[in-house]
């Protein structure tokens, strides 16, 4: 259940200031939280998160399996993850739907999106207000020369769970779908999209922890005097602290209906969502397939296997050795 962390008024207020014309430049940031209803865990709850749910591999870190330097020479667990992930057959959720809707008002006036499942595209934001700040699995190319690679051939990877590597026989390093890793620059443009956050007359932050920078610093270039509403489970980043923020604390989507209720449009967005979710057609060569849970337990074992492979071929050489460096010494002497 949602529940506003300040009297319902200052939501009234807002959504009146929206209906009367007097807000008309809303920026958008959002984060995992939005997709999690779409059947996309997030990254830091406790127990139900991506990262924790990654412990079995025994990574050196969480986020090793999104960093670029851990990708490079052990790509395995990320594609391990990448059918469960794939947004391939999901569906916009209600949260979607309402950024989409906020854009055929002509009240958006840009989303910023930390997720990379192009699931606001595909509820109708378009492509020119949208800046996926960590990339998304629209294309992919090889990490290395950085080569295009081919559809068909991705998705065949992904629904196997295999490494996609470069077809150039020269290359052959890992292909990457267009996502931003960690150790990796943000798109070129976001520097400039940036300056749009100055411009809004209402910041709208929805499912984000607020923990991965530079995006994280968004809602701190809204103006003072301008209001900031987060939907959220939790309270993050500064939201809260100023006299104009709305804090509407529990699931995004049911966040939004409370918000459309203000704004009377709940009919109109659940009709909305409906006609959204309903064109948007499946993959079939994406349907079915392991969990999430399931493809976590099979990488594990594999590596597991691995590991006790490179410790065997390790204590070998180093008994090797040993065996060498005592014959160079040559036999004791007494």
């Amino acid at each position: 259940m949602t529940s506003t962390d300040k009297q319902s008024t200052d939501l009234k207020t807002i959504a009146a200031r929206i209906k009367s014309g007097s807000i008309t430049r809303i920026v958008a940031l959002t984060g995992a939280g939005i997709s999690t209803a779409a059947g996309i865990p997030d990254f830091r709850s406790p127990t139900s998160g991506l990262y924790a749910k990654l412990a079995p591999l025994r990574l050196p870190y969480p986020e090793a399996i999104f960093t670029i330097s851990y990708f490079t020479h052990t790509p395995e667990p990320f594609y391990a993850l990448a059918r469960a992930r794939h947004p391939g057959n999901l569906k916009p959720t209600l949260s979607h739907a309402f950024l989409a809707l906020l854009a055929k008002k002509g009240l958006l006036q840009f989303c910023f999106t930390q997720n990379i499942d192009g699931l606001e595209c595909d509820a109708g934001v378009p492509s020119e207000k949208t800046l996926w700040c960590h990339g998304n699995w629209k294309n992919q190319h090889c990490h290395k020369c950085h080569a295009e690679y081919p559809d068909e051939l991705m998705k065949k990877a992904v629904r196997d769970g295999e490494v996609p590597y470069c077809l150039d026989e020269g290359c052959k390093g890992a292909v990457k779908p267009d996502v931003v890793f960690f150790g990796q620059p943000l798109p070129a443009e976001y520097e400039e999209k940036e300056k749009l956050v100055a411009d809004a007359d209402l910041m709208l932050v929805m499912g984000t922890s607020l923990k991965v920078a530079p995006v994280s610093q968004l809602p701190r270039k809204v103006r003072e005097g301008v209001p900031r509403i987060l939907i959220n489970r939790e309270r993050s980043g500064d939201l809260g602290n100023r006299p104009d923020d709305v804090c509407i604390l529990g699931a995004c989507d049911d966040g939004v209906k409370e918000l459309a209720e203000e704004l009377g449009w709940t009919e109109e967005l659940e009709e909305f969502w409906k006609t959204v979710v309903e064109a948007k057609e499946d993959d079939p060569a994406l349907e079915g397939g392991p969990s999430l849970d399931e493809c976590i337990q099979k990488i594990a074992g594999h590596m597991n296997e691995k590991s006790k492979i490179s410790n065997g071929h390790k204590r070998m050489l180093e008994d090797h050795l040993s065996s060498k460096f005592a014959n160079l010494l040559g036999p004791k002497r007494g």
